[in-house]
C-alpha cells in the first residue's frame, strides 16, 4: 500500500525542501522531457533532420554576413569553425531559454487538473535543449576533422560553460514562463528579445571586436561571457573571456531571483492561468 502523503501548507517551501520535491516528481520530469523529444518532430516531412537544418542555415547566414561581407577577424581561425563554436553555446541557451518559458501555457490543462512542482515543467526542456546542443557539437567536430584543427586541454573546460549556459536557459526560463503566467505580452516578448540577442552577443565575431569602454557594459550581456567561454574552450583561442565573472554572477542573481518569482506565482498559477 502507498503510504507517500502530499501536504499543503501555507507557509512558502525552503529551496532545500522544493529540490526535494521536485526529486520525488523526477519521473514525472523524465515523462515529460520523453513526450517533448518525441513530439517536436512528429508529423513533419524531414522528420528530425530540423535538428540539423536549424543550425546549419544559421551557420551559412551569420558565416556569410560576418566572414564575406563584414571580414571579421578572427585571429586565422576559419571563420566557419568559429561561428560553429559559438553557437554552441548560443543554440543551447536559446533552445531552453524559449521552450521553458512557454512550458507552463503550453501545460495548462494538466496545471488545472493535478498537482505536481511546477518548476518541472521548465526544468523538462533541458534534456531537449542538450539535444540541440549535441547536435550543434557533432557538427562542429565534423568540420574539426574537415578543417583539421587540433584540440587542446581547455576542452575540460567544457562542462563548465555548459553548467552555466543551462544555468542561463533556466534562469531565463522560469523568469519568462512566471511572467507569462501574469502578462501574456511576454510569450511574444521572448521570440524579439533572442533575435535581438543573437546579434548582440559574440557567437560571429570575437568580444575584443567591441572597444574597450565599451567591455564591461557589453557582458552585462551574462551570454557573451558564456559564448566567448565555450568557443575559448572547443577551439582554444588564446585568450580566456574577460568579465566571466560577471557572467557568473548575474547568472546567479538571476537564477535566484526567478526561482523566488516562480515559487510565489506557482501558488495561484492555477487560478491566472
Amino acid at each position: 500500500m502507498n503510504n507517500h502523503k502530499v501536504v499543503f501548507s501555507a507557509q512558502r517551501p525552503s529551496f532545500r525542501s522544493k529540490i526535494t520535491e521536485i526529486w520525488e516528481y523526477r519521473e514525472l520530469l523524465w515523462m515529460l522531457a520523453w513526450r517533448d523529444f518525441r513530439v517536436k518532430y512528429a508529423q513533419s516531412f524531414l522528420g528530425f533532420s530540423w535538428a540539423f537544418i536549424n543550425p546549419i542555415v544559421t551557420l551559412v547566414v551569420l558565416s556569410f554576413v560576418f566572414g564575406t561581407v563584414a571580414k571579421v577577424d578572427t585571429a586565422g581561425i576559419p571563420h566557419v569553425l568559429y561561428t560553429l563554436a559559438g553557437l554552441c553555446g548560443w543554440t543551447f541557451f536559446a533552445s531552453l531559454a524559449g521552450d521553458a518559458g512557454r512550458s507552463v501555457l503550453s501545460a495548462q490543462g494538466m496545471v488545472k487538473k493535478i498537482y505536481f512542482p511546477r518548476l518541472v515543467l521548465p526544468l523538462s526542456k533541458i534534456f531537449t535543449s542538450l539535444i540541440d546542443f549535441g547536435i550543434v557539437l557533432i557538427c562542429l567536430a565534423i568540420l574539426l576533422l574537415v578543417y583539421q584543427y587540433p584540440i587542446t586541454m581547455q576542452l575540460f573546460w567544457l562542462p563548465v560553460f555548459i553548467f552555466l549556459a543551462i544555468l542561463a536557459g533556466v534562469a531565463s526560463g522560469i523568469w519568462v514562463s512566471a511572467l507569462t503566467i501574469r502578462f501574456r505580452d511576454f510569450q511574444h516578448v521572448m521570440p524579439l528579445i533572442l533575435r535581438v540577442g543573437m546579434y548582440g552577443t559574440p557567437i560571429a565575431f570575437p568580444a575584443s571586436a567591441v572597444p574597450e569602454k565599451y567591455q564591461l557594459l557589453f557582458f552585462l550581456n551574462p551570454l557573451a561571457g558564456v559564448v566567448e567561454g565555450m568557443r575559448w574552450s572547443l577551439l582554444g583561442t588564446s585568450q580566456f573571456p574577460p568579465y566571466i565573472w560577471l557572467s557568473f554572477l548575474i547568472l546567479f542573481c538571476l537564477f535566484i531571483s526567478g526561482w523566488i518569482y516562480f515559487s510565489r506565482m506557482e501558488q495561484v498559477i492555477a487560478d491566472i492561468i
